[in-house]
């Protein structure tokens, strides 16, 4: 479900093309329903601002399980409506709350307000190897696609990942 006229000129600039890779992940993303649904309402429910959260789950084989969202405020207040700053605080308190679990945080998603569901090179300056990045094109107030990205330090890029949402509880 793509569609240009909410691609920005800059998404199609060789800056924006070389943070992306066409070589897929080696792992993929399985999100339960009520993980992906949170995510998404979360999304719209900041737009026309980005927003950010944590991704809570496991790691099986090479499938990342995520069995629950939680948004996490996005401190960039100048810039807001596209960028994040996640708010350390929010992060550690999450951490803190899972900490005797089985689960762990995986990854960070955050939304791309009338933009494609595509890492930018401001992205991929903070993002952590070894983490998820779904992003969720939120366009005209509703979700238009969700994508899921893992970046890679030795190809300095962001490759796609498979993602699918399970219905099972």
């Amino acid at each position: 479900m793509s569609n240009t006229s909410y691609e920005p000129e800059r998404f199609q600039s060789p800056a924006y093309l070389a943070v992306l890779s066409n070589q897929p992940s080696d792992i993929s993303c399985q999100f339960h329903a009520d993980a992906m649904r949170d995510m998404k309402n979360i999304a719209v429910s900041g737009y026309p601002d980005e927003i950010c959260g944590l991704l809570i789950g496991s790691h099986i084989d090479n499938i990342c399980v995520i069995h629950e969202v939680r948004q996490v405020e996005n401190i960039n207040t100048e810039r807001a409506s596209d960028r994040f700053q996640l708010d350390p605080n929010g992060y550690q308190a999450i951490d803190r709350d899972i900490r005797n679990s089985a689960l762990e945080i995986v990854g960070v998603f955050h939304s791309h307000p009338d933009c494609p569901a595509k890492p930018s090179p401001t992205d991929l300056d903070h993002a952590w190897e070894g983490f998820i990045y779904p992003i969720i094109s939120v366009c005209d107030g509703e979700v238009h696609d969700v994508r899921c990205w893992e970046p890679h330090d030795d190809s300095d890029c962001f490759h796609p990942v498979d993602t699918m949402v399970h219905t099972h509880a």
